[in-house]
C-alpha cells in the first residue's frame, strides 16, 4: 500500500454509480491544467452528493466512414465505427484517448458524451459504389461498441448491416451487448453464405467485478446467452477475453473459456491489459477506488509484462505482453483452448464472391430546383 498511500495521501477518488471512470481526467492536448482540491467546505452529506451524470448524445456529419490500418497484430484491414465514445464505460477501453482529439476528457466525458455519425449508412453505401472499391471484410465496432445503448434508438448499426446484407458485403462484429440479437434476421442469412462472424467480449464471470469494470455493458451471464442465441441461429461466434487483468479478471480465464465453449462459441482470443496514454492514470484511479488492497500487485504484474512500464506499444508485445508471466498466461490460454476445441476456426475466411456494387447515387438535377 506504500505506493497507493503516496499517490493518494488523503483518499482515493470515489466511484460514481453506473460509471467506469472515477475522474474526468484532462486530455493530453489541453493547455491549461486544473486540479480538484478539497478545501473543507464540502461536508460529504447526501445533500452535497454530485448529481447523477447523464449521457448526452451529439449528432455529427462524418466526412468518411471506413478506417484502414496496417498494424501487423490486428487481424483486419478495414473497420467501421458508427459512434465516438461509448456508454458502456469500460475503464480499460483503449479508445478512451480518442476523446482528447475532441477537446474532451478520456474519463467521464468518453462514456457520457457520445457522438453519433448520423450519416454513416449513406457514407458506407457511397464508399461501396465507388468504381475502384475492392471488397474486403469490414470489422464493425472495434473502437467503440456499435451496439451501445444509444443504438436502440438511432439504429445506425442496423442500417449499416442492412446495406452490407443487401449488397453481399462480408463483415465481422464484436460487442459486449445483447442488442446484436435484434439483427439476427440479417446476420443468419449472411452466415449461411459465409459472410459474417461475431465475437462477444467477456472479461470475467464475476458480475460484481463486471459491474464496476464495464458498468453499462450486458452482464456476463447475459452475454453467454447471446453467444448461445447466435450459435443456435447458425452465426459463427467467438469469445474475446479482453483484457486479461492480473489478479482481477485473470483468475477467471479458464472458466470464461469453458462457459463460452458450452454456450456454443467456436473460437477464442485474448489480449493482455493495455494502458496507452490517459488510460493508465484512469485505470490506476479505478484500482484505487475498487481494489485498493490489490492495486500495487496488479500494477507490479503489469510492469512485469510490459518491460517495467505501464505500457509497451510495440507491435511485438502490445497485445500479449512479454516475459515469464506473459508466457505463462499464453500457455494457460493455449491449453484451455485446445482442451475445449475452441481453436478450430473453421469459419475464419469470409466469402467475398457475393458482393455486388451498389449503383452510384444519382446526381441531383439542378433543373428540379426551378419547379
Amino acid at each position: 500500500m506504500d505506493n497507493l498511500d503516496a499517490e493518494y495521501p488523503i483518499a482515493p477518488p470515489a466511484p460514481l454509480k453506473g460509471r467506469g471512470a472515477v475522474t474526468n481526467l484532462q486530455g493530453r492536448y489541453e493547455l491549461d491544467q486544473r486540479v480538484t482540491v478539497d478545501d473543507g467546505w464540502l461536508a460529504g452529506g447526501e445533500d452535497d452528493a454530485p448529481p447523477a451524470l447523464k449521457t448526452q448524445v451529439f449528432e455529427e456529419q462524418a466526412r468518411s466512414i471506413l478506417t484502414r490500418n496496417a498494424s501487423p497484430d490486428i487481424p483486419f484491414n478495414v473497420s467501421l465505427n458508427p459512434y465516438r465514445g461509448c456508454e458502456h464505460g469500460c475503464i480499460y477501453c483503449f479508445a478512451r484517448p480518442t476523446h482528447s482529439y475532441l477537446g474532451l476528457s478520456p474519463g467521464l466525458d468518453f462514456e457520457s458524451r457520445i457522438y453519433a455519425k448520423i450519416n454513416a449508412p449513406e457514407l458506407l453505401r457511397r464508399e461501396l459504389s465507388k468504381k475502384n472499391y475492392a471488397p474486403e471484410p469490414i470489422a464493425l465496432g472495434v473502437n467503440t461498441d456499435a451496439y451501445q445503448p444509444v443504438e436502440r434508438e438511432l439504429r445506425l448499426t442496423r442500417r449499416i448491416i442492412e446495406i452490407l446484407h443487401d449488397y453481399g458485403h462480408p463483415f465481422a462484429a464484436i460487442t459486449k451487448s445483447s442488442l446484436i440479437e435484434r439483427d439476427m434476421d440479417l446476420l443468419a442469412p449472411m452466415a449461411e453464405r459465409g459472410q459474417v462472424m461475431a465475437a462477444v467480449t467477456i472479461t470475467t464471470l464475476d458480475a460484481q467485478i463486471a459491474r464496476t469494470l464495464e458498468p453499462r455493458a450486458a452482464t456476463p451471464s447475459r452475454r453467454l446467452r447471446t453467444i448461445r442465441a447466435l450459435s443456435e441461429a447458425g452465426i459463427p461466434v467467438g469469445v474475446s477475453v479482453a483484457p486479461v487483468i492480473p489478479f482481477v479478471t485473470e483468475p477467471d480465464l479458464e472458466r470464461v473459456l469453458e462457459a463460452c465453449a458450452e454456450a456454443g462459441a467456436t473460437s477464442a482470443s485474448y489480449i493482455v491489459l493495455r494502458l496507452p496514454w490517459e488510460v493508465a492514470p484512469l485505470f490506476k484511479d479505478w484500482l484505487a477506488a475498487h481494489f485498493p488492497q490489490r492495486a500495487d500487485r496488479v500494477m507490479a504484474r503489469v510492469h512485469d509484462m510490459r518491460g517495467g512500464k505501464d505500457y509497451d506499444s510495440s507491435f511485438a508485445h502490445r497485445m500479449k505482453g512479454e516475459g515469464a508471466w506473459a508466457d505463462l498466461l499464453k500457455q494457460r490460454f493455449d491449453k484451455a483452448v485446445k482442451r475445449l476445441g475452441l481453436n478450430a476456426r473453421q469459419h475464419g475466411i469470409l466469402d467475398m464472391s457475393h458482393f455486388k456494387k451498389p449503383a452510384p447515387a444519382a446526381a441531383p438535377n439542378p433543373q428540379l430546383d426551378l419547379f
